[in-house]
């Protein structure tokens, strides 16, 4: 198995305006569950300790396997995502392990 984490600051001039980027960017993904072949499990958390370190939203996601991953990587659901979210984020981080 590999675990796939994002983390993600998102666009928005007020606290307002980062919780509906950050909650765009919950549901979104979330509709990815039961669609990504290989995928075991994928959570989205929205950050609430408003520390000014602390990154908006965390995706953790578990595959099968790395070959696994590299399909979630170029599916079409997840394609579809990523351009809906085309500029909601600012940055993005990013861990994979075993």
């Amino acid at each position: 198995m590999i675990k796939h984490i994002v983390m993600w600051n998102v666009r928005g001039e007020s606290p307002e305006q980062k919780t509906a980027a950050a909650t765009l960017i919950k549901e979104a993904f979330e509709g990815l569950n039961g669609k990504i072949p290989g995928m075991r499990k994928l959570e989205i958390g929205i950050d609430v300790s408003r520390i000014d370190y602390a990154c908006d939203v965390v995706l953790y996601s578990e595959f099968d396997d790395h070959e696994a991953l590299q399909a979630y990587g170029t599916h079409a659901e997840h394609l579809r995502v990523r351009d809906e979210l085309a500029g909601v984020r600012v940055s993005r981080h990013q861990v994979d392990y075993v």
